[in-house]
């Protein structure tokens, strides 16, 4: 793991989402050199000089990319927007609740993260789900090289990542070479889905996957016997759950286990495991929907996989890696040894050789990514070459 600062352990692991996503070291040599002391402070002044390091580079590439605008060059404006992008979501993400602006950031965020994707001409579209009267909005990207309908792997965040996030580190772009589609969503309790719509979490994730299959199943260009469904690291329960209340997926993954995460909470409650974002109580409450920590703690005593994974009768993949500071390795093994009926599964550990050694890979991606796309382009009936 990349450790830019020594002491904080949520800012490292905002750095190296960044690096993953796309960010390059010398901006962030530049953003976070003059941090080195704020990195040692509480919360909320951290990560209000954060914020504006970050926002202070990202308005910088604006600025660039509208020069480039100007005159034509739109690759390279729009390649400029796509990091400003990264750096606005990295600094969003470790605001609490109520900072002032954080709204207004966030919606800054989805503005240039789309102009960057349009002037890039990335494989990339915008869709939106209806879902109790608001929607559920997704990123889609369409499966390469393929005559007629494509499988698809529904791609679901954590507790703090968005479809943004996710679409940035890659697996979509890979899984398109193989000749998968994805569909990247903010479910409820995550990104457009909680800031703008109020959809909070719920531990009954199948209510929402069924409403983003019934969609896919509409779509002329996706095979509906052939979609699949992943989830990082909170999603690492949201899929295998709704894999086991929803029959139409036709396999799964989980890029991080997370098989009961009522126990994690306990464990944090004992300032056992590193937290992944600043404010946390007051983060998961927001997500969750909860009044105060008490009322959360009784909602997350419903996220575990116990007594549930026995009805997965397709295939399913679970990763971990060996040195994950935030859920424990035993998760894995739990969810792997819970999935008695299905036909096809693996449980795959990244250790030191390969890289992916922390919580979902988040301190090297691409290995552990092009693993789970080889393992969905097999499943599904892609292609590995």
């Amino acid at each position: 793991m990349f450790r830019y600062f020594p002491t904080n352990y949520v800012w490292n692991l905002s750095v190296d989402l960044a690096i993953e996503m796309g960010a390059r070291i010398g901006e962030i040599e530049e953003m976070c050199a003059p941090l080195q002391e704020a990195a040692k402070a509480p919360d909320e002044a951290g990560t209000r000089a954060f914020r504006e390091a970050w926002e202070n580079m990202a308005g910088k590439l604006v600025e660039l990319a509208q020069e480039d605008e100007a005159a034509g060059r739109l690759l390279s404006a729009g390649e400029k927007l796509n990091r400003a992008a990264i750096y606005l979501l990295t600094c969003e993400r470790l605001q609490s609740r109520n900072a002032p602006g954080r709204l207004e950031l966030y919606k800054k965020v989805l503005e240039i993260f789309e102009k960057g994707v349009a002037l890039s001409r990335e494989n990339c579209r915008r869709v939106e789900i209806p879902y109790e009267g608001k929607v559920i909005s997704g990123l889609f990207v369409q499966a390469q090289d393929v005559s007629g309908p494509a499988p698809v792997l529904v791609q679901v965040n954590g507790l703090d990542s968005t479809k943004e996030m996710k679409y940035r580190v890659g697996l979509p772009a890979w899984l398109a070479s193989r000749g998968v589609s994805s569909l990247v969503i903010d479910q409820p309790g995550t990104g457009e889905a909680l800031r703008l719509h109020n959809l909070t979490a719920r531990y009954d994730s199948e209510h929402w996957a069924s409403v983003v299959v019934d969609w896919l199943e509409a779509q002329p260009e996706i095979d509906p016997k052939r979609i699949g469904l992943e989830g990082v690291s909170l999603g690492g329960y949201y899929c295998p759950r709704a894999v086991a209340f929803e029959p139409r997926f036709a396999m799964g993954v989980s890029w991080g286990a997370n098989h009961d995460w009522r126990e994690v909470q306990k464990r944090r409650l004992a300032k056992e495991g590193s937290f992944p974002v600043p404010h946390y109580w007051e983060h998961v409450c927001w997500v969750w929907g909860a009044a105060n920590i008490d009322d959360f703690m009784a909602i997350a005593e419903n996220v575990h996989l116990d007594g549930i994974l026995d009805r997965i009768k397709v295939p399913f993949l679970v990763t971990h890696g060996e040195k994950d500071s935030q859920i424990p390795l035993e998760m894995a093994r739990r969810t792997y040894d819970a999935l008695v009926n299905s036909p096809k599964r693996e449980l795959k550990i990244f250790t030191d050789r390969e890289g992916g050694v922390q919580h979902s890979s988040f301190d090297n991606s691409i290995n552990a990514g092009h693993y789970i796309a080889d393992w969905v382009a097999q499943t599904l009936g892609g292609r590995l070459a």
